[in-house]
């Protein structure tokens, strides 16, 4: 029987990618990185929040450049909290971003020249802007896109 309750708590900490176990609350993403930035300069700014476990930068496998983001992983959950409440610190003279990697890539407003509601309609920048107050009301006229000519329409062969 001791044998089955010790697969069954070694089996709770299979599920983990990690070697450091469940670090939902402890790892940050790091993105915005200058391709030049080595590991211990980004490990340098992350120290002042708390003891990491593991900072790295993720690379391309066949050139093994830098790709510009990586993850610290921090012994205590506070820590992260505290290495992230500056969203954009500034690592190696750039402007990075960081956040609790499980939450995600933070969401980004729409383009400019898109509002959201508005299936298909778009307003064109330069366009002029209504005198609406109501910020729930278009901000300018609604355009459609100029229709393609025929002539520029590319018919394809059928296959088979």
């Amino acid at each position: 029987m001791a044998a089955g309750s010790s697969s069954a708590s070694s089996s709770t900490c299979q599920h983990y990618r990690s070697p450091f176990g469940d670090t939902t609350l402890t790892k940050v993403f790091v993105g915005g990185l200058a391709w030049e930035t080595p590991t211990e300069k980004m490990r340098e700014h992350f120290e002042q929040f708390g003891e990491i476990l593991e900072a790295v930068i993720i690379t391309d496998k066949h050139t093994a450049k830098s790709k510009g983001y990586g993850f610290v992983t921090f012994r205590d959950p506070e820590a992260a909290k505290r290495a992230v409440a500056d969203a954009n610190p500034m690592i190696d003279g750039r402007r990075a971003n960081c956040n609790i990697a499980a939450a995600g890539r933070p969401r980004q407003s729409p383009p400019r020249w898109r509002r959201q509601g508005e299936s298909g309609q778009i307003h064109y920048p330069g366009a002029p802007a209504s005198s609406s107050n109501n910020p729930t009301q278009a901000q300018g006229p609604l355009i459609s896109p100029p229709p393609v000519p025929a002539s520029a329409q590319v018919m394809y062969p059928s296959y088979g």
